[in-house]
């Protein structure tokens, strides 16, 4: 499959459920055209046996001719196998069509989650984008599996029509009006489904995000002890979830006995018509058998219209739940060339917001609140809206693919990936050993790989589990060690280490950017006293900027952020109601 575009949420096309149908409809216009005409082949193979039947039995059995007989069974031997190939090859396109519809929304929504960045998680539940990943995107390409046979069940309805009002006008019309009726009934009783469909989807996004929620936390729910309480939310929810599938099962059960209790009707129906015509003389006995034989083979596209109605609409439920995704505002511009080039060199970094200018090449640390720091991380990363200049312009207007390669922004949540540790340090695969050790040593994570069994090509599990807290924030500074960027703004980057080990961690970090412009957001003694300059974020904004020592000596709510977030009392001593720092990073190790 060839790579795909990237999607443009604002594009008319795919704004709504329908058009992005088509929109993917017309991305896999070949491929579709091609099982159409397969599935053309496969049932139209199947309506024409009829006719060779009542040949072989009119021109054949009837007076006697043997030739005649074995002739017409070559033919319908042919018939076979067009019939067999034509299926063969259509059902293997047809996979092909709904493996590559599913794996084109995968990539969209993926695509455009990677735009959407940080604020992502704040706008969509985990549970709904892993939903839109598995079983929407299966919904979706199921629609596009079935659109072969429903091609050759229209075609071959319309020659069976035919053939039936030239045979016999009465049996023909019968069947022009039944026919839609059938198809009406059943499209009825598909509206009540798509609407349980439809609320089953939202509870099992629902539960899924609470899953999500409980998988990721377990450790601080051990903590605490709230697993009970968290289990017992979840059997209730889970029970919900059952009972909304339990009446989408009883709206399939109805439509499943519709689909054969309306086609038998039929056939019942034109056998007894036929039979009485060939009592009557009216028909040969080569036209009844005929007759039969068009009847149960109708039995068929009746079940493909349902089956393609039922398909569709799931996948437009399915297909709102993507767009509703896609439809996120980004805040940058699009890689695909829109917006300004990064200026080449280091530049000074501006929040206009809070006032902040980091200078470039300089190693800075900002403290601010918990919050608006992880906020001011994303504005400067370009991830959230915000006025921030970078070399003078506007971060918003420079290209985010190329934004994203300069500006590095690691937050406070360290996650490893599924694989090796040698991969997820080098994702690109770009660096040789002795660099990845060279980015381990500068976070103090050499100990960590010399510990495991295979070092490198130790296979990580996801999320990293296996790894602590602290072992997992030093590997994924390491990481961005590695990536080299421009601008590398990282978010508490030794909250859960020990002092000694947050001290080695500022000190290598300060020499290996010692040319490049870092920004730590952080309230350490230790990282404060090995920062260059200190910018101090209260209210707001930046109130004052100088060396960490300072700004103990001449601001007094400085003094009291450094208190209140380490509980150390900056003259030296401890706080007397809370713990000492070092304590606190050391239970978190």
């Amino acid at each position: 499959m060839r790579p795909l575009p990237v999607a443009d949420p604002g594009h008319p096309d795919i704004r709504s459920a329908s058009r992005y149908l088509l929109w993917l409809a017309g991305r896999m216009a070949r491929p579709l055209s091609a099982a159409a005409f397969l599935g053309l082949l496969w049932l139209g193979s199947q309506a024409l046996v009829p006719v060779v039947i009542r040949e072989a039995v009119d021109e054949g059995l009837v007076p006697g001719d043997m030739n005649t007989v074995w002739a017409w069974s070559a033919v319908l031997l042919g018939l076979g196998v067009v019939q067999a190939v034509s299926g063969m090859l259509r059902r293997r396109l047809s996979m092909h069509n709904a493996l590559s519809a599913g794996f084109r929304t995968v990539q969209l929504v993926v695509g455009h989650a990677d735009r959407l960045g940080a604020g992502l998680e704040r706008r969509v539940d985990d549970g709904e984008l892993v939903s839109v990943g598995t079983s929407d995107m299966t919904t979706i390409g199921n629609a596009f599996d079935v659109v072969g046979r429903a091609f050759g069940a229209v075609v071959s309805t319309i020659l069976v029509a035919a053939v039936l009002l030239d045979q016999s006008p009465s049996l023909g019309l019968l069947l022009i009006v039944v026919l839609p009726a059938i198809i009406l009934t059943l499209g009825y009783t598909l509206r009540p489904l798509h609407r349980r469909q439809s609320a089953y989807r939202d509870l099992q996004g629902e539960l899924t995000s609470r899953l999500t929620d409980v998988v990721t936390g377990l450790r601080v729910l051990r903590g605490v002890g709230g697993e009970t309480s968290f289990a017992r939310s979840y059997r209730e929810r889970s029970q919900r979830v059952r009972a909304a599938g339990s009446e989408v099962a009883g709206a399939e059960a109805l439509i499943r006995a519709a689909q054969v209790l309306l086609p038998g009707l039929l056939v019942g129906t034109v056998t007894w018509i036929g039979a009485r015509a060939a009592l009557n003389g009216t028909v040969t006995p080569g036209e009844l058998v005929a007759f039969y034989a068009y009847a149960a083979f109708l039995v068929e596209p009746l079940a493909i219209f349902t089956d393609t109605a039922d398909r569709f609409a799931r996948a437009h439920v399915a297909a709102r739940r993507v767009i509703a995704v896609l439809a996120l505002p980004t805040t940058s511009p699009d890689a695909a060339g829109a917006g300004a080039p990064v200026p080449a060199g280091a530049h000074d970094l501006v929040d206009e917001h809070t006032g902040l200018a980091v200078p470039a090449r300089s190693f800075l640390v900002v403290v601010a609140p918990p919050a608006e720091g992880a906020h001011l991380a994303d504005r400067l990363g370009g991830y959230t809206g915000g006025s921030v200049r970078y070399g003078g312009l506007p971060l918003r207007e420079l290209r985010t693919e190329q934004v994203r390669r300069r500006i590095l922004v690691v937050d406070n949540r360290p996650r490893l990936f599924r694989g090796s540790l040698r991969d997820n340090l080098d994702p690109h695969g770009a660096a040789g050993d002795e660099e990845v050790l060279a980015a381990l040593r500068v976070a103090a994570a050499e100990d960590i790989v010399e510990s495991l069994p295979d070092g490198l090509d130790t296979a990580v599990t996801a999320d990293g589990s296996p790894f602590s807290g602290g072992q997992r924030q030093r590997l994924v500074l390491a990481r961005a060690v590695l990536a080299d960027p421009d601008v590398l703004v990282v978010v508490d980057p030794t909250s859960a280490v020990d002092a000694h080990t947050e001290d080695r961690v500022g000190r290598r970090l300060r020499a290996a950017r010692a040319d490049r412009t870092t920004v730590l957001v952080s309230s350490s003694s230790l990282l404060l006293e090995r920062a260059e300059r200190v910018a101090f974020v209260h209210d707001g904004s930046v109130v004052a900027t100088g060396s960490h020592r300072e700004l103990l000596a001449a601001d007094p709510r400085y003094r009291l952020a450094i208190q209140r977030e380490t509980g150390e009392d900056p003259a030296g001593g401890a706080s007397a109601t809370a713990p000492t720092a070092p304590v606190a990073r050391r239970s978190a190790e």
